[in-house]
């Protein structure tokens, strides 16, 4: 038993090692709670793994014994450089479009580069085992020691749950984490890698369960009194003469008819949502032309008025958005294009926007655009199936071309913006109206001057410049971008359209191939990185538009109903996880860890800290208030898309 038990603790101990390496290089604090919670979880796995290598022949169990140090050594070593290159861990569902990572085999082999003596500490479990493979004896265990051993584990692994379902407090607390959400990041650090990739499978097979409606909170400022979930108070007449971005849907008698709990809780929380107001710039650009642009690593230090001119002349030339903010979430550029296009947030741990092709959008600038006459497209120059964008994209309303299935532009890393605006323009510029979609990758990481073809290209222009070159191969690839949109600019006037074309920009996420330090390099001050990091850019603006200065905290969640409202579409913002910018909403910016921006107060969910916006500190009632908020629109934007909610309601 005594020989047993050391052979338990070998595998207890590997495990603990390699979570505590990985957290030396993906955290900024190693030994917190989580590190507890990780290394009680290592012994019902290292019991697991002892039973594994030990219950049959001593052959059988030494090769056992090699695939297991192997697997474990590249599961780690492969989180740890997709967590580097990609700022979160690779979920299960990643293995799903995990081929298609090969054509970033160059930015990989920088990235390994870069990250070699955290890799090299992940090799040496797998070397010493090696080396010392002929004077180890694998053990071999009779079968009455292996079931004391499998019961032993179970009840470790259940009193360590039931000491999880204790801590309850906190907004990102153990007992959320582990049972009511999927958070891969988060997840990471409070149990380890090994157990989150055991709730990541449970959550992609899981059912959702239904939600638990909040009864409306009062929440008391200093200057009045109000209802996060209903109107302020107005007179009956201001009801009824008010016009909102609603349609007749009959939730109530949905409901009665409904016999699946989450379709009921989903039309209750919609019924009793609150949509937003019609507003002066209801219907600003309706029957226009409109283009929307998600683009790669995008971000307010890129816009300058000698580099980007372009760029810069729509930003102070058109609706100027101060306080907007591009949240990093689960699958980066994926997600990113899903809460733009889309309005919802993205569930975690899955491909959103894959698993959205098979659902019904009908919110979509592509699907609302295409029902009224418009002609839509979309383009990607990159591989057009990569992340599966040839089944979102199209179940959007657009044709689509990427890379590969029609759209001409030199096979390069990354492609030009250029040459992807040049040989489409004309296919969509003659079918007024039109709108045109275009995904962009000419501003990706790596940046640098060997394996960034457009960090080269536009070498000469950045050359002169005070800057770092990973700063000046950042700007490079912009350059790409400003001229790409001058282009579009140039041949919108040459067709005498361009006032009557709105043209929106907005980023996919920060640029996080810079680190930390770099940004702030960039942005010439300390950039912060709970919140601050984050801060993006919007850009909406045709010619000859009155500049329209915005000061009201908002993100990228907002773009698809500020679209939707200015181009004087009938919608339901309700049924929308994001707001109108420009209508009087209440604003919220929602950041994948449950953090939040309102008008009145930063919250860091991870610290549980409260940054008051105003002179009077929010009280206890509100925060509690909005974080229950922001916990529904996950749940809801996670249900609406578990179960292509829009189908059975439009």
């Amino acid at each position: 038993m005594k020989t047993d038990l050391l052979d338990i603790l070998f595998f207890v101990l590997l495990i603990i090692y390699f979570e505590t390496i990985l957290k030396a290089a993906t955290f900024h604090k190693m030994f917190n709670k989580g590190y507890v919670f990780m290394s009680l979880f290592s012994i019902p796995v290292g019991i697991i793994f002892y039973l594994l290598t030990s219950s049959f022949s001593e052959r059988t169990n030494e090769i056992i014994f090699i695939i297991l140090i192997l697997c474990l050594t590249f599961y780690y070593g492969a989180q740890l450089l997709y967590y580097k290159l990609f700022s979160t861990f690779a979920s299960v569902y990643f293995f799903v479009g995990a081929g298609k990572a090969t054509q970033f085999i160059d930015v990989l082999a920088d990235t390994i580069k870069r990250n070699i003596k955290w890799l090299i500490f992940i090799l040496l479990p797998a070397i010493f085992s090696f080396i010392l493979l002929n004077k180890i004896k694998i053990p071999v265990v009779y079968n009455n020691h292996s079931l004391s051993f499998a019961f032993s584990a179970f009840i470790i692994q259940l009193a360590i749950t039931f000491l999880i379902s204790s801590q309850n407090k906190g907004m990102l607390s153990p007992s959320y984490l582990y049972w009511e959400s999927f958070l891969v990041e988060e997840s990471t650090d409070m149990f380890g890698l090994l157990t989150t990739g055991r709730l990541d499978v449970k959550n992609i097979l899981k059912n959702r369960v239904p939600v638990k409606m909040q009864k409306p909170i009062k929440i008391n400022e200093p200057a009045n009194d109000y209802n996060v979930n209903s109107d302020k108070k107005t007179g009956n007449a201001e009801m009824e003469n008010t016009q909102y971005n609603k349609i007749d849907i009959p939730f109530e008698e949905l409901s009665k008819r409904e016999k699946n709990e989450n379709i009921i809780s989903m039309h209750k929380y919609f019924l009793n949502e609150k949509p937003t107001k019609k507003n002066k710039y209801t219907g600003m650009f309706k029957g226009k032309n409109l283009i929307m642009i998600t683009a790669e690593s995008f971000s307010p230090y890129a816009i300058d008025s000698e580099l980007t001119p372009t760029l810069y002349r729509m930003y102070e030339g058109g609706f100027k958005f101060n306080d907007f903010y591009t949240p990093l979430w689960g699958v980066s550029t994926s997600d990113g294009e899903y809460v733009a296009c889309t309005g919802l947030l993205p569930k975690e741990g899955i491909w959103s926007f894959y698993k959205s092709s098979g659902n019904y959008l009908p919110y979509c600038m592509g699907n609302q655009l295409k029902n009224i006459g418009y002609e839509t497209c979309a383009y990607h120059n990159n591989y057009y199936d990569y992340y599966f964008r040839d089944k979102s994209h199209p179940n959007m309303g657009y044709k689509y071309k990427g890379l590969g299935n029609g759209l001409s532009v030199k096979e390069t890393w990354p492609e030009s913006d250029i040459e992807m605006i040049e040989n489409t323009i004309g296919e969509y510029i003659d079918k007024q109206p039109f709108h045109v979609y275009y995904m962009t990758v000419s501003g990706h990481l790596q940046y640098n001057f060997t394996g960034n073809y457009i960090a080269m290209k536009n070498k000469s222009l950045v050359d002169n410049l005070n800057y770092s070159d990973s700063i000046k191969a950042y700007l490079s690839c912009n350059i790409e971008l400003d001229r790409a949109i001058e282009n579009i600019i140039r041949e919108l006037e040459k067709t005498g359209i361009a006032e009557d074309t709105l043209i929106a920009i907005s980023p996919d996420h920060y640029p996080y191939g810079l680190t930390q330090e770099e940004i702030s390099e960039l942005s010439g001050h300390k950039v912060t990185s709970q919140f601050e990091l984050y801060k993006g850019v919007f850009l909406l603006w045709a010619k000859g538009m009155k500049p329209v200065e915005i000061n009201k905290t908002s993100s990228s969640l907002d773009i698809l109903p500020t679209l939707s409202n200015l181009m004087g579409l009938e919608y339901d913002s309700r049924l929308l996880a994001g707001t109108d910018i420009l209508s009087d909403s209440e604003p919220l910016v929602i950041f994948k860890d449950r953090s939040w921006i309102t008008d009145k107060a930063f919250f860091n969910s991870r610290t549980g800290e409260i940054i008051s916006r105003t002179s009077h500190s929010p009280d206890g009632a509100y925060i509690e208030a909005i974080s229950k908020k922001v916990k529904q629109k996950f749940k809801i934007s996670s249900m609406m898309l578990d179960n292509d909610y829009y189908n059975k309601i439009i």
